[in-house]
Order: C-alpha cells, then structure tokens, then sequence
C-alpha cells in the first residue's frame, strides 16, 4: 500500500516541482566595482572615460566617445559614485549616452521626431477635467500658462481637449514642430525623447529644454494629478517618495544631456 501511495505522489511532486521552477525568477547579477579611480581624457577632439587604466565601453563594445568634456566628466562622476556594486539602473545619464553611441534600434532622426510628433496628441497636459471643480481650476492654473508658452514659441495652435477623444494636431503645426526638432543632432534627440517618456509630455519637455521650466517644477506639473488625488487616498510616503525622486533623476539626466549635445551654433 505505501508503494503504491508513493507512486501516485511522484507524479504529483514533479508537477509540483516544475511549477516551482517555472514560477522562480532569476536576476543578473550587479557587476562588483572592478576600478579604483575614473578620468576623462581628450583623443582626437572627443572625450573618453577611463576606469584606472581600461576605456569605458558600451554594452555592444564600442568606446565610450562624446564631443562634450562637461558631458564625459558627468558620466565619470556616475561611475565614481558606485559602491560596492555597478547599479547601471540608477545611472541615467550613462545610460542615455550609451543608447546614443549603440543606437540599439537603429533609429534614424525622422524616426524619432515621427515618434515625438504622435506623442503630442497623447500628451499629458492636453487631457484636462472637466467634473471636478478643483482640479479644472487646478489644471487652468498650472497646465494652461505652459500650453498657451508652447504655442506662442512655436506658432501653433495645439488646443487642450476635455473629453477621452485626443486632441487634434494640425498638419500644419506638425510641420513647425518638425523643423525645430529637426534642428537637433540624432544624440540630442535621443535625449529629448528620454525626457518626453519621462514626463509624458512633449510640451513639458520642450519647456525644460528652453528653459521655461525647471526640473522640479516641470516634474510636479507632470504629475500634478496623481499630486491632487493622493490629498484624498493618501500616500504611502516612501513608495511616492521613491517615484517622484525616480522620475526628477531621469528629467535631470535628460535635460543635462540634452543641453551638453547640443551645437554651439544652436545654444
């Protein structure tokens, strides 16, 4: 009878066992902090990181170049400030530098100002409510000034909607749009397509990147509704915390790069 009982189970553990296995998740990982000391140093007109004595490189292998000094010294500081371990997570600007050295996606300039042009009809500031009374004067207050700067620095007539249906764009003001954007560098683009992903709004980062706005405040506007609806479900201080500092680094990295790439002729 225990024979029999224990082969019965056996197929019951293995099923048991392989969905154990399945269910379990395994992490890379960190890399330990190989170097003691970091450096930037000038070849060829470009600027390059050092760790002790072996050039940074990219995850595809390609040395770690850019035209900025001020840039390359930024990024050094990153890997200087890790510990124990390489927390690349958290380093945004290096991060954005090598997507723009390796161009993982091989993404031309007209691919990424294409993408740009299809997020202003989902962005942020441009869905606006209209039910409740606080949050209308709320978004009118703080949404409506930078909406009506966009339009006047550009020329366009992009109007906020109150509805669930998106805004509409002109072809027209697509186009003014473009021949700006088109003005940047591929490197720099990329750059402001990591601060429009992180605030969710191309007019937010436009604003940051003339210098409408300041980061933390272009970040409380970007998240002035999740702001007003924690004031009635409350907060829970440090998972907010954590995001709203996680979203200021990646603006600050953003704006910081975008602003080192971009040509002198165009500053």
């Amino acid at each position: 009878m225990n024979n029999l009982f224990k082969l019965l189970q056996k197929p019951l553990n293995s099923a048991v066992r392989q969905r154990q296995c399945l269910s379990r998740r395994f992490y890379a990982a960190p890399a330990r902090r190989f170097y003691r000391n970091t450096s930037v140093v000038c070849n060829n007109g470009k600027y390059e990181v050092i760790l002790d004595q072996r050039k940074l490189k990219t995850p595809n292998g390609t040395i770690f170049t850019v035209n900025s000094e001020p840039l390359a010294i930024a990024v050094a500081n990153e890997f200087d400030s890790q510990l124990e371990y390489i927390e690349l997570s958290k380093m945004h600007l290096s991060l954005l530098c090598f997507t723009a050295l390796d161009n993982p996606n091989k993404l031309t300039k007209m691919n990424i100002v294409d993408y740009l042009l299809d997020y202003i009809a989902t962005d942020t500031i441009l869905y606006q409510s209209e039910n409740e009374k606080h949050l209308v004067e709320l978004e009118f207050n703080e949404w409506d000034p930078v909406l009506k700067w966009f339009n006047k620095r550009f020329n366009t007539n992009i109007q906020k909607t109150l509805k669930l249906t998106p805004p509409l764009i002109s072809a027209e003001d697509k186009l003014k749009i473009s021949k700006y954007l088109s003005l940047y560098s591929l490197e720099t683009l990329h750059g402001i397509a990591f601060a429009v992903d992180t605030l969710k709004s191309v007019i937010l980062a436009c604003a940051v990147i003339e210098q409408q706005l300041i980061n933390e405040k272009a970040v409380a506007l970007a998240l002035l509704e999740e702001a007003y609806q924690l004031k009635f479900w409350g907060r829970i201080e440090w998972a907010h915390d954590l995001s709203q500092q996680y979203v200021r680094s990646r603006l600050a990295a953003a704006a910081l790069f975008v602003r080192l790439n971009r040509s002198e002729s165009f500053l």
